[in-house]
């Protein structure tokens, strides 16, 4: 929990997937693989020789090892035997070195899982192992990236080895060897082996450091080797320097084998070179080292050195909590436990054995208080972990001292690092007994800091690590004291915790609050309402920050120990916050909490935000202001529900205050994309809340910033846009139903006049923004500012929705024109034979629908992209509203037609190839099929559709999956009203470009050709369909691209084979024309690709067209473009094959050489003659060259 420092954003709500990973973790109970494992090993011996079954027999190990790295304990049982079956491997004279090598990656593999610690006493260690041992390790390539995991194993086993109690002289018996030399002695051969290991930059420099650690200190080494070994490490330290890379793997290697050497040496044998390591290190200034891991290193040998100072006893002064049972805290058996708690006797420390501390201890604890504010948490958590073990064999006093200079590190002056070490390390002195109780009331407000600290550092912040640790320092506390000692400051610490559980931005820090907080309530039992907290607040629940912040905290408010802090620390920490997420969430807690106190709001916050919001900081005047809206709105609402006065809430001050907002603000600037939104909120919910400023000049105000707002869109920043826009448009609805309608309900005429005119005016802008916003404000109009305007209102918007080349781009204007067109017709409502100036009516619904069915065939692009799908998807929806609005009131003013257009360019939209707009679409569909109150009138084929898309599967049917939704939509194909439609639609997915979707479209298109292979009128009417959506988008790229590519692949599919057999049959030739009309002088590559696979094609059907065809065939083998005439002739090779029967089979080898040897990418003047061989050969006229008419380029172009 407090170790980590990464910020939590990256996993903010995503509560439910962690919650299935965590819920899933834990479930192993035996190692289940262990036959497979077995059979594995066995298998070694026969797979070593083939590389690629070595890969995978080693992948599957792995595979099966990484399942046990959380429970590794599950192994135990096994180890033994899998470790004979692979020392027989390693110890068979005949094995050769691959699978020698492959047995050591796999023992490799276990201890990984396993960890070294525990595999390593399982390795044998006879006196008979050492010298084979030793003979491995010596035949090894210390240099041989490859084999690593051997040198590793061997090294461990070695050191395991080392342990057996005998002299090493004995092993050395005639160091005079056969040929009269002198044998190095076995002793000084293992040192050899230990030092050359420690300076290589793989692995085995970690096991050559336990090697070091285990040899050095047996009794016959230690007295012949252990001075000499520390004055070489220390020698290769002093001479190594940590800015060279070689440097810093010799500084790894030898400070590595200083830790482990004083970690496992006995203290007496340690302590008298220890200040000389000390001075060393001190030398080597690793402080100033950017290498982590030579810092951490440096810490933990410093941590180590300090222990072999200080004798190790444990401190008879450190508090000691005694009982320790749940059940105990649970069952509130307070006298129980403290009547079992221990004391510390007062003269025990003076009965302590008096002894000098070393002066090098401050020198360690120094050191070890900078490695607590280290930019690395992994330095720190080593800092913090040797401050815990030495100040515990400390005196009493001394000890003290080291826990006031803890608290030095939490001053504001301090770094973040500062803060995080400071908490790691008081955790740790916590945990061991070694903070007394008199130093919790030091400790506590640090703790209360820390669990909110939140430094701004440039866009961001830092300071999450540090309130994650405050929660672990937390959860220690409550495990290490009696709840005795800390109820005098339980108040303070449970509202600290639930205030990070429910309200810290980041998700571990809200998890690791909620965890302390359970930890205190089952420890300490003396947390208010704790069961109750904890079962709303848990470790998933608090998963989701905005779940967090307006459910759960409304919830824990109710306590009223929590109701009050939780509200200051929102308005102190939360209003000005840094990001503007938690600033808004903020306000909007403060709502919804305003009920809990809605006394404490009116008069304590409310007055303190009001200065607040027309201070000087930006985020604090943003979050100020939104507070100031979001809490009045509460009071006013609450007001309402309990029959009091608008203003029961409100003094004249507070009121005047909230009016001087909008002028303070406008005074100082806008400060644009923030404080445009806020005053707009801040308008729209003074306007909700009923504010008694009717005939007040300030509504003046307002308006002018609300137009204002809306005029300055351009201004804004592609990413604020939206959200000032829609604040702008909510704040004018809200301000027009409260202050612009008299006792009539109608509006003044003049104030009517003028503002409809000025946004009606403000439509035909050269801005497309201001376009935006001001057709969203007319949709955002009542009713009576509407009445007697409407038809001019609707023809404003209609012009916008028009494409005209000035703003063809426009497509944002275009859809928010959409939009507002359909809040209108909502707002002002149906009368068939009412005023078409005040209603929708029969007058102007013809109207209304030519403007949004107009819009579905917007299909504009740009560089974003298919930006008219946006008006497509808002015209699709405007067209539900709208026709479910006429259904439900006067079904009549619907009339056939204008329904089968609706349905059939549905219909289309459902079948193209933009997964999102087919969704939304299908969406539509489905709602106006099924819509049964009372039904829509006038649908073509109800019941076939209703058969196709049961009511039952609407709900279910995935129309962003093409799997899904192309087999029910190509049903439509067999509906004649809808099959142009649908084709139209399909053309452009089964002819697209994504994989998926033109898979899926293409399968489901072909299966219903070939359930109507046998229904000639079926295919007829079919092709006739199919012909007319070629012809209606001639030349139009979008749909005839991908058309031919369609086309190419039902004639390769065999979807027209019942027309081959007849002679120039009026498909095949009608088809063929219209691919020459849109190939025409045409360079779309694309275009020209697709074609030529249409003319292959065609081939295959009979009469005289097929001369026809080989003649356009021909003609693109000599296309200006190269790669037409590859293609071209790569094609018609392939055509050949596949219809043989359409030349005379005497000139096939030949036609073929040519087609196949020709380089079709040369020059087309050499090319040419070819051609026109192939011309005579087929009995094709040649193309003839054609002089372009004056004043043209000159050349001559094929025709």
């Amino acid at each position: 929990m407090a170790v980590g420092e990464t910020d939590g954003a990256g996993s903010e709500e995503s509560g439910s997937r962690e919650a299935d990973v965590i819920s899933r973790g834990n479930i192993l109970e035996s190692f289940t693989e262990s036959q497979e494992v077995r059979a594995l090993l066995g298998n070694l011996r026969t797979v070593y020789g083939d590389p690629v079954a070595q890969e995978v027999i080693v992948e599957k190990f792995i595979v099966i090892m990484d399942k046990y790295q959380e429970q590794p304990h599950l192994l135990d049982r096994h180890l033994e035997w899998m470790m004979n079956m692979l020392l027989d491997i390693i110890r068979d004279s005949g094995s050769p070195p691959v699978l020698f090598h492959l047995a050591f990656k796999f023992l490799y593999i276990i201890t990984k899982v396993r960890g070294y610690k525990l595999f390593l006493r399982l390795f044998p260690h006879e006196v008979t192992d050492l010298q084979p041992v030793l003979d491995m390790i010596v035949d090894q390539n210390p240099k041989d990236c490859e084999t690593w995991e051997t040198r590793y194993m061997l090294l461990l086993w070695l050191s395991m080895i080392c342990l057996i109690p005998f002299d090493l002289a004995r092993f050395d018996g005639n160091i005079l060897s056969e040929e009269g030399h002198t044998r190095m002695p076995t002793m000084d051969r293992i040192l050899e082996i230990a030092k050359c290991y420690l300076v290589v930059s793989d692995k085995a420099r970690d096991a050559a450091a336990v090697l070091v650690s285990k040899f050095i200190v047996r009794p016959d080494v230690r007295q012949k080797r252990m001075a000499d070994f520390l004055d070489w490490t220390l020698s290769m330290l002093s001479k190594s320097s940590f800015q060279s890379m070689e440097g810093t793997v010799v500084m790894n290697g030898m400070l590595q084998a200083l830790a482990q050497l004083f970690k496992h040496g006995k203290r007496e044998d340690c302590l008298p070179y220890a200040a000389t390591v000390l001075e060393c290190l001190d030398n080597c200034k690793l402080s100033e080292s950017n290498q982590m891991v030579l810092r951490k290193l440096g810490m933990k040998l410093v941590q180590r050195l300090g222990l072999t100072f200080v004798k190790p006893k444990v401190a008879k002064w450190r508090y000691q909590r005694g009982c320790r049972s749940l059940a105990a805290n649970l069952q509130a058996q307070s006298s129980v436990m403290q009547s079992q708690k221990i004391t510390v006797a007062a003269n025990e420390a003076e009965d302590d054995e008096e002894y000098d501390i070393p002066g090098e201890i401050e020198n360690v604890v120094e050191q070890l208080l900078v490695g607590l504010k280290d930019k690395d948490t992994i330095v720190r958590w080593s800092a913090a972990k040797g401050i815990g073990r030495i100040t515990g064999r400390l005196p009493k006093e001394l000890a003290d001292d080291v826990v006031g200079s803890l608290l030095d590190c939490f001053s504001f002056q301090e770094t973040d690092n500062a803060w995080h070490g400071g908490c790691l390390a008081l955790a740790e002195l916590g945990r061991r007994g070694l903070l007394l109780p008199s130093r919790i009331s030091d400790v506590v407000p640090v703790i209360l800091k820390a669990l909110t600290y939140d430094e701004k550092r440039g866009s961001c912040s830092v300071g999450s690590n540090v309130r994650d640790a405050a929660c672990y320092l937390s959860w220690a506390f409550a495990r290490a004291y009696d709840p005795s000692e800390l109820i005098p400051f339980i108040n303070q610490i449970s509202s600290a915790l639930v205030i990070a559980a429910v309200f810290d931005r980041d998700v571990n820090c809200r998890r690791a609050a909620s965890a302390a907080f359970q930890e205190n309530v089952g420890r300490q039992g003396t947390f208010p309402h704790g069961i109750d907290i904890l079962t709303a607040a848990d470790y998933f629940a608090v998963g989701n920050r905005v779940n967090c912040y307006l459910t759960i905290s409304v919830y824990i408010a109710g306590f009223p120990e929590y109701t009050q802090p939780m509200i200051d620390h929102l308005v102190n920490m939360k209003i000005n916050h840094w990001d503007s997420v938690i600033r808004e969430l903020s306000t909007k807690a403060l709502h919804n909490l305003t009920p809990r106190a809605p006394e404490y709001m009116a008069n304590v916050v409310l007055p303190r935000l009001l200065p607040l919001s027309v201070g000087t900081d930006l985020h604090t005047r943003h979050g100020a202001i939104l507070a100031c809206a979001e809490i009045t709105h509460a009071l006013c609402k609450l007001a309402e529900e309990n029959n009091r006065s608008i203003t029961y809430y409100f003094n004249g001050k507070s009121l005047e205050g909230l009016k001087q907002i909008h002028q303070e603000v406008c005074s100082k600037g806008l400060g644009g994309e923030l404080m445009r939104p806020a005053v707009c909120t801040l308008i729209e919910k003074l306007s909700l809340s009923k504010m008694p400023f009717k005939g007040d000049p300030i509504i003046e105000g307002w308006q002018w910033l609300i137009n204002d707002s809306l005029r300055s869109l351009p201004l804004a920043s592609c990413a604020a846009r939206q959200h000032v826009k829609e604040s702008a448009v909510s704040a004018l609805s809200a301000l027009c139903n409260e202050y612009y309608i008299n006792e009539n309900g109608e509006a003044d005429p003049a104030l009517q006049g003028e503002l409809v005119t000025q946004y009606i005016s403000e439509l035909q802008s050269t801005e497309q923004m201001i376009r935006c916003g001001f057709s969203l404000a007319l949709g955002a109009l009542p009713r009576f500012l509407l009445k007697g305007r409407l038809q001019q209102v609707l023809e404003g918007l209609r012009k916008v929705t028009l494409i005209t080349p000035r703003d063809v781009s426009f497509a944002e204007s275009r859809r928010d024109a959409l939009i507002a067109i359909a809040e209108i017709c909502q707002t002002v409502g149906v009368k068939g034979e009412g005023s078409q100036e005040e209603y929708i009516c029969k007058d102007n619904v013809a109207q209304i629908y030519a403007t949004l069915l107009n819009c579905v065939t917007d299909y504009t692009t740009d560089s974003r992209g298919d930006v008219g799908g946006w008006v497509r998807e808002a015209a699709m929806t405007s067209l539900m509203k709208v026709t479910l609005l006429l259904v439900q009131n006067e079904a009549e003013l619907i009339n056939a037609n204008i329904c089968k257009q609706i349905m059939c360019w549905l219909a289309q939209q459902s079948a193209e190839k933009i997964d999102k707009f087919r969704a939304h679409a299908g969406s539509v569909f489905l709602t106006l099929l099924h819509f049964d109150s009372p039904p829509v009138p006038h649908i073509p084929h109800r019941e076939e559709l209703e058969r196709i898309f049961p009511r039952s599967e609407a709900e279910t049917l995935n129309w962003n999956a093409a799997s899904e939704a192309f087999p029910r939509i190509t049903q439509l194909l067999a509906l004649p009203a809808y099959q142009y439609y649908v084709l139209l639609g399909l053309s452009v997915s089964v002819g697209g470009l994504t994989e998926t979707t033109l898979r899926y479209s293409a399968q489901s298109l072909f299966d219903y050709m070939k359930n109507i292979q046998n229904d000639s009128s079926a295919m007829e009417g079919f092709c006739e369909t199919l012909l007319k959506v070629f012809e209606d988008n001639l030349r139009n790229d979008r749909v005839s691209v991908p058309l031919l590519t369609m086309l190419d692949q039902m004639l390769a599919n065999g979807c027209f084979d019942i027309f081959t057999t007849q002679g120039n049959h009026p498909f095949p030739v009608k088809l063929l024309h219209l691919c020459k009309e849109e190939i025409k002088r045409s360079k779309d590559v694309r275009k020209l690709r697709s074609s030529i696979g249409v003319f292959c094609g065609l081939i295959q059907f009979q009469g005289d067209m097929r001369e026809k065809v080989l003649f356009q065939l021909l003609l693109l083998l000599c296309h200006p473009f190269p790669v037409i005439r590859k293609t071209t002739a790569s094609q018609v090779y392939e055509m050949l094959i596949t219809y043989s029967e359409i030349i005379d089979p005497a000139i096939v080898d030949e036609v073929m050489a040519i087609l196949s040897d020709s380089n079709w990418e040369a020059e087309v003047a050499e090319l040419r003659e070819k051609r026109n061989r192939l011309c005579d050969l087929m009995k094709v006229p040649k193309p003839q060259l054609v002089t372009k008419p004056a004043g043209t380029h000159t050349g001559a172009h094929i025709s």
